[in-house]
């Protein structure tokens, strides 16, 4: 699977097997190998852990789709990860577990939200863009937390997992297999997409808006697509996580959870299709690292397991002024790159 990467890495040879595709493959096979890997090592919880990276890592990979081709930085992607949450706990609470009908309300509900807010914020830019995005957000966080009845500010939790017939949830390596699948899925969709007309029309939304509504590209309705399929992602995410957690909270619409999207999108590389991965795959197992680390010394261990998140915050800045294209991104540029002076040759 190529990653498109940035505009230019559609560089003459940018198909050939490089880098950037080694380190895509060796990460994809890599997680679909975490529940052989912890059943080896009797470790059941990194099942637990790695399917966590993998609804972030979709949530992400959602997200990037209008903030790295298309430049459009939203902090409200965590209400749709809510959405297809409370999809999951309110069907639940109701006695209803059946996971077609679970998957299909949060769809739903996610794609009428999506167009009716997308509809109003892509008439806007820049900061007003921004906190619009934040506004509509915070507008469905009170709207959970004053839902006294289904737990309101305390959540709610899930009594048992989404059963889709076939198979069901209610096992942890099924529950991963499944956040695989729908991983490797939005992957595979998004790369067709971003090598179709679709992609390139949205990309140059990116460069010169202006330009390509000059050219007769409707863009608003090509800018509302973009929005409602990356927010059908965190949809999906969103029904994962219900049925990781059994439980569901309005913490997930939290703008600081959008805010982590974006951290793990940059760290990762924006505009590229498996930044996003590596970004969640980084950022979380270094917060599981540093949260229990243990040096031997009481007095560092305590400094590292308290302080960890301004640690986190200190690698992301690192990675950022070092790698400014992010960690999957600069191997992006540099196969590019490589690619552009072969051609010369």
């Amino acid at each position: 699977m190529a990653d498109p990467g940035a505009p230019s890495s559609a560089a003459p040879g940018g198909r050939r097997f490089t880098t950037r595709h080694a380190v895509a493959a060796a990460v994809l096979i890599g997680l679909g190998l975490v529940p052989v890997l912890a059943a080896l090592l009797n470790q059941p919880f990194y099942v637990t852990l790695f399917t966590r990276i993998l609804i972030f890592a979709i949530a992400a990979t959602g997200l990037n789709l209008i903030l790295g081709y298309g430049a459009l930085v939203s902090f409200g992607h965590a209400m749709y990860i809510g959405l297809g949450a409370y999809a999951v706990g309110l069907l639940g609470h109701h006695g209803i577990t059946n996971g077609w009908a679970h998957l299909g309300a949060a769809l739903v509900a996610g794609t009428v939200v999506a167009a009716a807010v997308g509809a109003i914020c892509l008439r806007t830019s820049g900061m007003a863009f921004i906190m619009i995005t934040l506004a509509f957000a915070q507008m469905l966080f009170f709207l959970a937390v004053s839902l006294k009845e289904y737990g309101g500010d305390d959540g709610l939790p899930v009594a048992t997992r989404s059963d889709f017939g076939l198979f069901s949830l209610a096992n942890n390596v099924v529950l991963y297999y499944a956040a695989y699948a729908v991983l490797l899925a939005v992957l595979f969709f998004f790369w067709r997409l971003i090598h179709a007309r679709f992609g390139m029309v949205l990309r140059g939304c990116k460069v010169n808006e202006r330009r390509m509504a000059a050219l007769g590209f409707p863009t608003l309705r090509y800018k509302l697509a973009a929005y409602v399929l990356s927010a059908l992602v965190c949809v999906l995410a969103g029904v994962l996580m219900a049925n990781l957690t059994k439980f569901v909270a309005p913490s997930y619409m939290a703008w600081s959870v959008s805010g982590e999207l974006i951290v793990m999108i940059v760290l990762g590389g924006m505009g590229t299709l498996i930044g996003p991965v590596v970004g969640a795959t980084a950022l979380l197992l270094l917060e599981e690292v540093l949260s229990s680390l243990k040096l031997g010394v009481d007095w560092l261990d305590k400094l590292v397991n308290q302080h960890w998140l301004a640690l986190i915050g200190l690698f992301v800045v690192a990675v950022v002024l070092v790698m400014k294209q992010g960690l999957y991104g600069r191997l992006v540029v540099r196969d590019a790159r490589a690619a552009e002076q072969e051609s010369t040759k």
